[in-house]
């Protein structure tokens, strides 16, 4: 046999033809002598991450010119307040308690909160609550960054800019950035941890020193922010079992020694987490079961608050079951649900045709484990639930990161048998992407109001799940009844200072509030009022609509004049 024909039995290693879908599938002659330089020049993988360089870094643009756009939350002066009862803790020598007595804050960590504060204290030229906008929208990119390096990790880099594009363009999840400033930090340091986790999982039972030390470091802060934290130590446990050697891989004896020494070797980072949990959330360095305590009381809580669910008014204690998932359906992105779920059949397959990439069915199911097991416990245990999806933004991570798996294994299946396939799959999911990006842009800087388009898009939605919960609007509504109060001026009418009802919290409006417009409690004397429509709250006063926030059709909030109603 010559070498020639040696080297024509050898097989075929992966090419740039073989990864590029649709156009790209086409000869280097035929392409545009611009796009043949480009190919010869990058290699396919550096183009994946390339384009998620550039991803992030667009983001990042888009989160300091729109930071501004977003309003005070309705929690975010307590958790505010929070952070400066811990640094006050710590300066005082730990004499000043104020922060065990405040609401029930004592029961989460603050490490957002405390980094907040010191930032805006180094930089006081700065709006508090402009600063941990800021914060929170580059800790959800980092969110997005830590998503496509686990997808990159686990199916390459195909799979990973798939991810990372997919998570950006979520709605849920980039209109949350701004606005939910313990659950997106929460969420992306779950996302960092499984990441390093998945890395140290693979050299067990001698993972390198720095894996174990960045899983230990985003541990710390997932703890030092939420107590549900503690979910990691037991997907690490998950993790070292799935990685153990076979029952015919040899004796009982070896499998033991496997176990002890990979505990052995991730001991180092949980106590780094423990470390940092101890320093971010004072009470649980009070006594060793503080932790626990907090887990239970998290998930028994039941404040005096209620959602809208199905068009009907439900206590926070009594949403049914299924709350959580049908959120989870008509919240996220057609593009994250039909990868997700392609995924899982991967994790199955054992079909002829195998993925190029090594095979990962082992990580692939911990990080479907990891996304769903905390929905199961929420639907079996029935805890409480509000404001749609906010309290499980950390999974929705997961979502993204699996369906940037399940859509490259199915692009190399395609690939396998029909190539057209391949360039027909990709434009879809180029075409879904590019379909939720421009949803996003309309509803700005409402994205979180985003809902699946085939259950009716937002107009679908609207008065049957929670809307503005958050009372977003007022500084679109402030700037609309500012410029009507000037054109009251401009027609002859005595400058004076009008009083404002708003329906929501007292900060975000003063906040935003024209030196002409008084925020007032009593509302019944108020001389306009804003009010977003969420749970029929612009209802509540009567006066001429002088202005309607909408998005993509659907009103969203108003701003009513009520002077003619008081002089009457």
């Amino acid at each position: 046999m010559t070498a020639a024909a040696a080297q024509d039995k050898l097989p075929r290693a992966r090419s740039e033809a073989d990864l590029l879908p649709g156009p790209y599938l086409q000869s280097r002659h035929d392409a545009p002598a611009t796009l043949a330089r480009l190919r010869a020049w990058l290699p396919v993988g550096d183009r994946y991450d390339l384009a998620v360089t550039a991803l992030l870094a667009v983001l990042v643009a888009l989160a300091f010119a729109t930071f501004h756009s977003y309003a005070v939350s309705s929690d975010e002066q307590m958790q505010q307040r929070y952070g400066e009862l811990i640094v006050s803790y710590y300066a005082s020598g730990f004499a000043d308690q104020q922060l065990f007595h405040y609401v029930n804050l004592y029961l989460y960590g603050g490490l957002f909160d405390i980094l907040a504060v010191l930032v805006e204290r180094a930089l006081p030229m700065f709006d508090p609550y402009s600063v941990r906008h800021l914060l929170s929208a580059l800790t959800g990119i980092a969110g997005i960054a830590a998503a496509g390096a686990t997808a990159r990790l686990v199916a390459g880099p195909r799979a990973g800019a798939i991810a990372a594009f997919a998570l950006a363009v979520c709605g849920p999840w980039y209109g949350s950035m701004f606005i939910h400033t313990k659950d997106i930090p929460f969420a992306a340091a779950m996302m960092g941890a499984t990441y390093f986790l998945t890395r140290a999982a693979r050299e067990l039972p001698r993972p390198h020193r720095r894996h174990v030390i960045g899983f230990g470091l985003l541990l710390g802060a997932a703890l030092g922010i939420r107590v549900l934290g503690l979910l990691l130590v037991g997907y690490a446990t998950l993790a070292i079992l799935m990685r153990m050697p076979q029952p015919h891989a040899g004796p009982m004896r070896d499998r033991l020694s496997f176990l002890a020494q990979s505990v052995r070797a991730l001991t180092p980072a949980f106590l780094i987490g423990y470390v940092i949990m101890l320093a971010a959330w004072p009470w649980s360095a009070l006594a060793p079961l503080n932790p626990v305590r907090g887990l239970i009381d998290f998930g028994e809580f039941h404040y005096h608050l209620q959602t809208w669910l199905e068009g009907r008014v439900t206590d926070m204690g009594d949403v049914p079951r299924w709350s959580v998932p049908a959120y989870l359906v008509i919240k996220l992105p057609l593009i994250m649900q039909v990868g997700a779920a392609i995924a899982l059949l991967c994790i199955f397959w054992r079909g002829r045709t195998a993925s190029p990439a090594p095979d990962r069915r082992s990580e692939t199911a911990l990080l479907a484990f990891i996304a769903g097991f905390p929905v199961l416990c929420e639907v079996i245990d029935r805890g409480p639930a509000f404001s749609g999806l906010r309290h499980f933004l950390f999974v929705v991570p997961f979502f993204a990161v699996l369906a940037g798996i399940g859509f490259d294994w199915l692009l190399w299946q395609c690939q396998a048998r029909q190539r057209w396939l391949t360039g027909s799959v990709a434009a879809a999911i180029v075409a879904l992407l590019l379909w939720n990006a421009s949803l996003l842009v309309r509803l700005h800087p409402y994205q979180v109001l985003y809902t699946y388009p085939l259950v009716g898009g937002l107009q679908g939605a609207s008065g049957r799940t929670p809307a503005d919960t958050w009372v977003n609007i007022v500084p679109e509504a402030v700037d609309d009844l500012a410029a009507f109060v000037g054109q009251i001026e401009q027609s002859g009418e005595r400058a004076r200072r009008y009083s404002v009802a708003v329906c929501g919290e007292r900060l975000p409006s003063e906040r935003q509030a024209d030196p002409r417009l008084q925020w007032t409690e009593d509302w019944k004397t108020a001389d306009f009022f804003i009010a977003p429509t969420h749970m029929n709250c612009d209802r509540v006063l009567d006066g001429t609509v002088i202005a309607t926030i909408a998005r993509l059709g659907v009103r969203i909030g108003v701003v009513k004049d009520r002077r003619a109603l008081l002089q009457r």
